[in-house]
Parts: structure tokens; C-alpha cells; sequence
């Protein structure tokens, strides 16, 4: 009989924790914790959070009967490092020192790592982060922009995008360090990525890149983008906004909801449907562009990522691009199951560990 390995898993987000526990690859308890708005409001730094946010973890563990000393590892999402390859990291000094000093940017996924480590200093345990959003595997003609001052860097989807590729692998007996994939990551934010032999090496940067997306503005005209910048109407952080969270959908017709989009559609709302379809137009083209990075050796073309479950969204998008390659649908994302799997590679000896760099 195999060996089980308990393992904790921990997503932080800016006002909720996600906690799973998994025997081997079973989860066998899950929760959601959203944490009150008051919690949150005397703690604004994310650094400040980690006690309370501990706390409930030791919650969960009790009211699952686990006592901490016996599980095998935590494992905590990724945050804002430098750019690595991708992996499952053990959680060192080099990383908590810059996640704490937010030296590659605020974010509350930066606290995952040292919300694991809590368990390493004080059980033993060894802890991880697997696959952050900084994973840069990129060819080196893939960095170029048309400015030398401003090279591409991958902001991506990369613990989804390589849990679904790795499980398309596994049911459709393909090779991952053989076989060609194009992901698209569909949310809030869209990233498209190019994935060759197991290694992302283009991806549109999430943040400043590729479609547009529900509340994102995604590749924009850059002369007009210019000018709106020094056009005096706005400031620098409102354009930033302009540009992540109330650009895309949000910016055209005032949601993100691809549902009240589906709704407003059914209920004849044409201006709505042409701005749906530019969506998906952009995500099929952006697509499209990493099919040639690959010269069109693509086994699957994957959709997936919260946007994956709306329909009218998945059928637009693959009437343009079934002609490259099937399209395989993976809706939703299970962030804590590609959590705990990158943990239990490494402890079943599948995988090494990787170092980060000081």
C-alpha cells in the first residue's frame, strides 16, 4: 500500500482565506473563509495578517481532528518574486524575505508562503509554493518589445495553466515533455500561453497585455494611450485602474459578469452581444498568434479559468480556433488541488525540489 501524505493547502486572497486538506491526491476537506471587512481594516499591511490568518488554519486542522505534527507538508500559493522557472519551491529565507519586503510588488497571495513556513518553524514540516505567478520560461526572442527600455516579462496563470496541462497529459496519454499546448486562462484577467515540452516560453502578460478582458484592458493603441496620460484628465493611479480593474467589459457596458452579459444578450441588448463578441474575437486572435509561436504543432487548444463555464463564450472563441486544434474545456480552476500536487510530487520523489535564488 502506497504511503498517504497529509498535506495542507493554503490560497490567501485580500479578504478570504481558501484552506484544503488532501490525503494523497483526495481532498478531504475544504473551506472558504471570508474574513470581515473591520479584520482586514486593522491589519492593512498583508504582512500584519499573518497571525489571524494562521489562526483559522489551526481552526480548520482542529475541526478535521488533524494535529499539525502529522501532516507530511503546507503548501502555500506563490506570490510576487522574481521571475523563476517553474516548480515547486521549498519556502527558504530568500523567499520570505521577498515576499515580506514586497520588493516585486504587494499582493495578498505574498503571505501564502509565510503562512506554510509557520508550520516548518514550529513542526517540522516542510513547506512549499508551487508554480507563482512570476514563473518566467521564456525563449529569448520572446522578451523583445519594440522598446530595449521595455522588455515583455510573463505575468500569468501559470498554477492553473500547468495543473490543467499536466491533466490533460495524464487522460489523453499525451507527453509533457514531448507535446505542444496553447492554454487560454479566462477570468477576471485573460492570459494565453504557449506551452512547449512542459515549459511555458511566450505568454501575454496578464496585467498590460493580450484581449481585453472583464475588467481589464488588456494590448492597447499606444499613441492614444499616450495622450490620454497627459491629457491631464486623469491621474496616475486612476489610469491604472483605467487599465486593471475598470477597463474591458467593465469600461464598455459596466460589468464583469460574463452572466449579466449572457442575460443582457437573451434580452436583446445588441450592444452588449457586439462587445461579447469583440471579447472573444480578441481571445481567439491572441490565441491564434501562439499557435504560430508553436508553427502549429499543437495537440490541444485549452480554455480554461472561470470564463471556461460560460458557453456562449466557449462556442465563440472555438468557432475560430477548432481549425488549429481540438479544443479541450477545463472550466473553473482548482487552485488548492495544484497546490497539494505540487506538494505531493515532491514528496513522493517525482519531482526535486527547486532552490530560489538570494
Amino acid at each position: 500500500m502506497s504511503e498517504i501524505f497529509k498535506i495542507l493547502a493554503v490560497n490567501p486572497g485580500s479578504t478570504s482565506s481558501k484552506l484544503g486538506l488532501f490525503e494523497n491526491e483526495r481532498m478531504v476537506a475544504e473551506k472558504k473563509i471570508n474574513h470581515p471587512a473591520e479584520e482586514i481594516a486593522k491589519h492593512p499591511q498583508i504582512m500584519d495578517q499573518v497571525d489571524f490568518r494562521r489562526q483559522v488554519m489551526d481552526d480548520f486542522l482542529r475541526e478535521q481532528n488533524i494535529k499539525p505534527h502529522t501532516l507530511s507538508a503546507v503548501v502555500g500559493r506563490g506570490g510576487l518574486l522574481k521571475p523563476i522557472p517553474g516548480g515547486t519551491y521549498r519556502v527558504t529565507a530568500p523567499i520570505l524575505d521577498d515576499l515580506s519586503s514586497g520588493r516585486y510588488g504587494e499582493h495578498a497571495s505574498n503571505i501564502g508562503a509565510v503562512l506554510a513556513h509557520t508550520f516548518t518553524k514550529d513542526f517540522g514540516i516542510p513547506s512549499f509554493i508551487v508554480d507563482p505567478v512570476v514563473v518566467d520560461e521564456y525563449k529569448p526572442l520572446a522578451r523583445y518589445s519594440g522598446l530595449k527600455e521595455i522588455p515583455r516579462v510573463p505575468i500569468w496563470h501559470a498554477l492553473n495553466v500547468m495543473a490543467v496541462v499536466r491533466q490533460t497529459c495524464l487522460n489523453e496519454g499525451f507527453d509533457i515533455k514531448e507535446d505542444n499546448f496553447v492554454v487560454a486562462h479566462i477570468g477576471g484577467g485573460i492570459t494565453v500561453s504557449a506551452i512547449e515540452g512542459g515549459r511555458c516560453i511566450d505568454v501575454s502578460n496578464g496585467l498590460e497585455a493580450g484581449p481585453f478582458t472583464p475588467e481589464r484592458s488588456g494590448a492597447l493603441p499606444t499613441g492614444k494611450l499616450v495622450k490620454l496620460c497627459f491629457s491631464g484628465k486623469y491621474s496616475e493611479a486612476e489610469i491604472k485602474k483605467l487599465l486593471v480593474g475598470k477597463g474591458g467589459l467593465v469600461n464598455h457596458i459596466g460589468t464583469s459578469s460574463l452572466m449579466d452579459v449572457e442575460n443582457r444578450i437573451k434580452d436583446g441588448d445588441k450592444a452588449c452581444q457586439e462587445v461579447f463578441e469583440a471579447m472573444c474575437y480578441q481571445i481567439a486572435k491572441e490565441i491564434g498568434s501562439y499557435v504560430a509561436v508553436l508553427r502549429g504543432q499543437v495537440r490541444r487548444i485549452i480554455l480554461t479559468g472561470g470564463g471556461a463555464k460560460c458557453l456562449p463564450l466557449v462556442e465563440n472563441v472555438s468557432s475560430y480556433v477548432k481549425c488549429f486544434a481540438p479544443v479541450h474545456v477545463v472550466p473553473g480552476e482548482d487552485e488548492l488541488a495544484a497546490l497539494a500536487m505540487g506538494a505531493l510530487r515532491v514528496l513522493r520523489n517525482e519531482a526535486e525540489p527547486r532552490e530560489y535564488p538570494a
